[in-house]
């Protein structure tokens, strides 16, 4: 645990008390109380691993992702079972992995999803760069997804090597494209890599609008403690100067920022499965975050088909927060889309954003981190930078640790922070 988050965690939770995660705290969801609710399923199968991922995911065999569809219908049924009725909620998100290698059972998983949930903002998917394709698509579109998420890292060869990864081959990708369309097309870059430049990133974006995505996601590369890569991201001085530069080259091409990494070329098209209130997640090592608590699945795919199968849910994990630890957990994330809106945290919470860190929100002024106006906190470029920075700590002294326990044992007993 790095003392910045430390103390960070004690200041604005007012509170000694640490992120104390425990094994299997209980088996309900409560999540008909909650409003702005998403749904997210994670599909951990991929044809190679990628050394720098540090995801949940497993080499793909038809046999193993068959069975753990399965699992993956009967939890969706066993949590949308606790609610009576169809529950309203926002959006879906399919994250892998390669959801694709799954391409023939979306419309199955789909059809169990619609059984327990209305969703009235759209179906997002992630595909590799070698699923996109006319028949993916078209299956894709039939089986009602709306959104395309690309992970491209890089057009660039050299970047591609240094990742572990195939070259990307454009033509079928924008063949694929300009044959079957969708509301939101994002494909996703990697930043802050070595040797790599602010022109790298320019002509990647280029080619990402003439190949048809109107959405584009440009996240820095994090070396996680876990993971096999050998790859040395660039300097904090490099890495703030080729944010803001890149932020600077989106904005000047008529782009709206969606959130700190995301920039889109119309405000209709959206992708993002963490900027929202509260959301259920389905498969292994998906989570779930409610109003009084968090949990996070198994990362272990048979562990995870197991506890299904005896009709228990494959919670690994689950905090029951404080009201100031949920108020951070909402700060973070929210802040995420560079924006926090003051109403709706009162909405949310009961209680006025002002009242409960007034002093932090004049100070974050005064460092000209954020702006305000009409009622809406906004980051600043320094700002964004600075999120960014304490995200890396977050990472490291939270995500890093917990994944890094939960690769090794499918169900700890317990994790402090």
């Amino acid at each position: 645990m790095s003392f910045l988050t430390e103390i960070t965690r004690m200041w604005l939770t007012r509170s000694t008390r640490k992120f104390s995660f425990y094994n299997e705290y209980d088996e309900h969801l409560p999540y008909g109380e909650c409003d702005n609710l998403g749904l997210y399923i994670h599909i951990p199968f991929c044809k190679s691993i990628c050394s720098f991922c540090p995801y949940c995911k497993v080499i793909y065999s038809e046999e193993k992702c068959n069975k753990y569809i399965d699992s993956l219908i009967h939890e969706i049924h066993m949590a949308g079972n606790e609610y009576e009725g169809k529950k309203t909620v926002t959006s879906l998100y399919f994250g892998g992995g390669t959801p694709a290698l799954a391409i023939d059972r979306i419309e199955e998983i789909l059809d169990a999803v619609r059984e327990h949930f209305i969703i009235t903002e759209g179906i997002g998917l992630e595909l590799h760069p070698d699923n996109v394709t006319y028949d993916t698509l078209t299956a894709c579109k039939k089986a009602g997804i709306t959104k395309l998420s690309i992970g491209i890292q890089s057009f660039q060869e050299k970047y591609q090597d240094i990742l572990g990864r195939r070259s990307v081959n454009i033509d079928p990708i924008r063949d694929a494209l300009s044959k079957v369309s969708f509301e939101t097309v994002s494909m996703d870059f990697i930043f802050a890599l070595p040797t790599q430049t602010i022109d790298d990133l320019k002509n990647d974006i280029d080619m990402a609008l003439k190949l048809g995505a109107n959405y584009v996601a440009i996240y820095p590369f994090i070396d996680f403690s876990f993971t096999k890569s050998d790859i040395k991201a660039l300097d904090n001085k490099k890495k703030r100067a080729m944010l803001d530069e890149i932020t600077m080259y989106c904005l000047e091409k008529g782009f709206k920022r969606s959130s700190i990494w995301t920039f889109a070329t119309e405000s209709s098209a959206k992708y993002s499965s963490m900027t929202r209130d509260n959301f259920l997640g389905f498969g292994c090592s998906a989570t779930t975050l409610l109003k009084k608590q968090f949990k996070i699945n198994t990362f272990d795919v048979d562990e995870y088909c197991k506890r299904i199968e005896s009709g228990k849910l494959a919670t690994s994990l689950t905090i029951r927060f404080t009201l100031r630890q949920r108020m951070v957990y909402y700060l973070f994330w929210m802040a995420y889309s560079t924006k926090v809106n003051a109403d709706d945290f009162e909405r949310f919470f009961g209680v006025k954003l002002s009242k409960m860190y007034g002093m932090e929100l004049k100070l974050a002024q005064l460092f000209k981190l954020i702006t305000y106006k009409d009622g809406t906190y906004e980051m600043t470029l320094k700002g964004a930078f600075y999120y960014h920075y304490y995200e890396k700590f977050y990472t490291y002294s939270y995500i890093d640790k917990m994944w890094g326990i939960m690769r090794k044992e499918a169900f700890p007993k317990q994790i402090k922070f």
